[in-house]
């Protein structure tokens, strides 16, 4: 269990990361429009985007978390069964395929928590 008030928290739940309650995301990582974000916080009134073009810089996390899922799918896949080059492709861009919408939702968490740390009195204000 990660504590509430830890940034690890705010990102692998999709939580503001001011005051740790109010939502990231308007719907589930595979439901339709999982890119769509809340403009604020519900509860502390946190803007999620503090300016045009503020997530460009969570292609940078994206790519950091992409490189990591292809290493770990290769050193997988080399230990295990040692197969053909055709099969790591396959594999290594089946798994980037179906966990884009996680990775995608984790790099914009990240990068949220970059910017704002946690304030436990942040709940106490109004929006």
């Amino acid at each position: 269990m990660i504590p509430k008030g830890t940034r690890l928290y705010s990102i692998l739940h999709h939580k503001c990361p001011r005051c740790h309650e109010g939502s990231l995301y308007c719907t589930g990582p595979y439901q339709k429009g999982f890119t769509r974000m809340h403009e604020k916080c519900s509860q502390c009134g946190l803007q999620y985007a503090q300016e045009p073009s503020f997530y460009s810089g969570a292609m940078y996390v994206s790519y950091a978390l992409q490189v990591a899922l292809f290493t770990t799918v290769y050193v997988a896949l080399r230990v295990l069964f040692n197969p053909a080059a055709e099969v790591y492709m396959i594999t290594i861009i089946g798994a980037a395929f179906v966990l884009f919408p996680v990775t995608f939702r984790l790099s914009r968490a990240i990068y949220l928590n970059f910017f704002f740390s946690y304030d436990a009195d942040a709940k106490n204000i109004k929006p």
